[in-house]
């Protein structure tokens, strides 16, 4: 795929005189600029690391700028690109204002590719319905990053593609219009087809040039006239849709029953969930009835946080008559006294 730009390479960073002052004078050897009675005398130059010097491995006009790729790549990728401009969800999906659009593909009469002025292209198009997408392209916006102030501060969106078959007059009257591109049937551009590699452009043909694509790129039933031995790359599925199939009675009917699969429930901790406890503790159950009545509707408190009231409940003291105390006195005095039994 060939780029759009040309070979370009950096050559800033060397437009002043410097040599480095060598060893022995406890600096660094990067050159640095001669003369003197200025700031800029001595300071250093040319390396990537100073001030206005040359960028790291600065890029070479030598670059391998472009690719190659098989023919036959090439033109699928034009053929997909020219299917998918036939969509209306794909056209629409890259962004161009078709609501108001006949039909797509738009196809218009042979005359207009005799048009020859701005102006009588630009009331063609528009009676087409097609100013929402001009005034699109008019707009500009702003760049993102550093390219704002490096003369590509603003932004255009690229509209409708205008394929003719023969140029008498169209090229010229659309060139100065904002958006609009065009192109030869017998010669058509991928990166216009698809720019930025998104298919879905909105094309406009030309009558010729919509009849002359059977002899360009052939048909299903017979080859291309102008390609040798070229047909356009067909869908390996007769019926694309694939939710109809797999549903159909057929495939149903043939396919496995599903599976069921075994639920395994969730390990709660019952210290923390109450309703859980409760199905564990049977005697927890009845108080937790009532306490959850204190509670909001939607408070999930801690089963820890509720038994806490309760345990302090259950700590009462014993209280022991004197002729009960009287009794068990010989008891204690076996267990802890002088005479205990557990020597």
């Amino acid at each position: 795929v060939q780029n759009r730009e040309g070979p370009h390479g950096i050559r800033a960073g060397h437009q002043v005189a410097a040599k480095s002052w060598g060893t022995g004078r406890a600096v660094s050897r990067v050159p640095r600029v001669k003369g003197g009675g200025t700031h800029r005398a001595g300071q250093g130059a040319y390396a990537n690391m100073c001030r206005g010097g040359r960028m790291f491995a600065p890029t070479k006009v030598w670059r391998r700028w472009h690719r190659k790729i098989n023919t036959n790549q090439k033109r699928y990728a034009v053929c997909s690109a020219v299917a998918a401009s036939a969509v209306p969800a794909l056209v629409m999906a890259r962004g161009h204002r078709i609501q108001a659009v006949d039909e797509i593909p738009l196809v218009i009469e042979q005359d207009f590719s005799s048009v020859k002025k701005t102006r009588a292209a630009l009331n063609t198009l528009q009676a087409f319905h097609l100013s929402p997408e001009l005034r699109r392209c008019k707009r500009r916006y702003k760049r993102a990053g550093r390219g704002k102030s490096r003369n590509r501060r603003w932004k255009h969106r690229l509209g409708p593609l205008i394929i003719y078959a023969k140029n008498d007059g169209i090229a010229q009257s659309v060139r100065n219009i904002r958006g609009v591109d065009f192109c030869n049937v017998y010669s058509l551009n991928l990166l216009k087809l698809a720019p930025g590699g998104h298919v879905g452009r909105l094309i406009i043909w030309t009558e010729d040039a919509f009849k002359a694509l059977n002899d360009v790129y052939g048909n299903n039933s017979r080859n291309a006239t102008l390609k040798k031995n070229y047909r356009p790359p067909r869908s390996i599925m007769t019926n694309s849709d694939l939710n109809r199939i797999i549903n159909s009675q057929e495939i149903q009917s043939a396919i496995n029953p599903k599976r069921s699969r075994k639920v395994f429930e969730k390990k709660r901790n019952p210290l923390k969930h109450p309703d859980l406890y409760a199905k564990l503790n049977p005697l927890f159950d009845q108080q937790w009835q009532e306490l959850k009545k204190d509670y909001k509707d939607n408070a999930i408190p801690s089963t820890t946080r509720v038994l806490k009231p309760l345990k302090k409940k259950q700590r009462v003291m014993i209280q022991l008559s004197k002729e009960e105390k009287e009794q068990m006195k010989p008891y204690w005095k076996n267990v802890f006294g002088d005479d205990k039994i557990f020597k």
